[in-house]
């Protein structure tokens, strides 16, 4: 049997009903877990990292970097076909996409979760560990990035989010549907991811503010966030990338302090284009100097941001490395 590496880094996977509060909690670690995958010792050798018994609003940028260097120092060693990554919901498409950007090995890297969690009976923690290490094991998944496997569905980390609160369908990739999915261990792929990128970089920026546009919004945020002494700066603009007219005037403000300014759309699905023309638009947002991000959400555009500057504060290299 294949070896795969089980990183536990905690999420609702972990967690049962405490006692006292009557509400979910953290709880097992991965040792005590893999004994409750029903039949998982029959599919592959499974070796278990304890990462840690964060909640998904525990992750930071740096746990996540810190998890993609731990990831990389596991895998080098040669002896893993494959990793699969438990971890919380709430962070999981952020998490999933820095390991997409930072991680260059051949084996399949999987990262799954829970929406129930193991005091529940319909717990899907199982499962989706199965068939996440079903992907591992399958020749298809190599070079094909970071995935995430949730539901039966597999998903590339670059394009899945998270579409509900409490579903268990909840990942979804919006813009070009999932890759495949796994029935009954059998992995079908459909398609490849639109796009794989590796950022090189030794360190994570995380001083990176996330500023989301609304109606007869001004520019006050974005000049508070300015003045703060931010590294850069991504904004969820309306529509396919415009914003109020004074909210222009606060990403002007920025943009002349210097600080990169990364345009997303609010949508949950689409591109943002530099298409309008009237005060606040697009044409003349990229004019300024603001960077449009292509097909990504704010969450996602802030982790690549706070990866790319790590790597460099040249804004035409970081133009370059968003619009191609």
């Amino acid at each position: 049997m294949k070896n795969i590496l089980v990183v536990f880094t905690g999420g609702t996977f972990s967690m049962k009903i405490d006692n006292e509060t009557g509400a979910a909690v953290p709880h097992f670690s991965g040792d005590e877990l893999i004994p409750l995958i029903p039949g998982i010792k029959d599919v592959a050798n499974v070796n278990v990292y304890d990462f840690g018994k964060y909640p998904g609003p525990h992750m930071t940028p740096e746990r996540m970097f810190l998890l993609s260097k731990k990831i990389r120092e596991y895998l080098a060693t040669g002896k893993y076909d494959g990793a699969v990554v438990t971890h919380g919901t709430d962070t999981l498409e952020e998490t999933s996409y820095l390991l997409d950007l930072t991680l260059e090995n051949k084996v399949p890297v999987v990262v799954t979760g829970s929406m129930k969690n193991s005091s529940e009976p319909d717990w899907d923690g199982p499962r989706n560990l199965l068939d996440s290490i079903y992907i591992c094991l399958n020749p298809n998944s190599r070079d094909m990035g970071v995935f995430v496997c949730l539901n039966g569905e597999i998903n590339a980390a670059s394009e899945v989010t998270k579409t509900h609160t409490d579903n268990l369908e909840t990942f979804h990739s919006l813009d070009f549907g999932a890759l495949g999915f796994v029935q009954n261990g059998r992995v079908i792929f459909n398609r490849l991811p639109r796009k794989l990128e590796n950022i090189k970089t030794e360190k994570v920026v995380s001083n990176v503010d996330l500023i989301k546009c609304y109606a007869g919004m001004d520019e006050k945020f974005f000049k508070f966030s300015a003045e703060s002494g931010v590294v850069g700066i991504v904004v969820e603009a309306m529509g396919v990338g415009n914003v109020p007219p004074e909210a222009f005037k606060g990403i002007e403000y920025a943009v002349k302090k210097n600080i990169p300014v990364v345009l997303v759309s609010r949508c949950p699905a689409g591109e943002t284009l530099d298409i309008y023309g009237y005060p606040g638009a697009g044409k003349w947002l990229h004019k300024l100097g603001v960077i449009f991000s292509d097909y990504l959400n704010g969450q996602k555009a802030r982790i690549k941001l706070m990866l790319a500057l790590g790597m460099t504060e040249d804004q035409s290299a970081l133009r370059k490395l968003f619009e191609g």
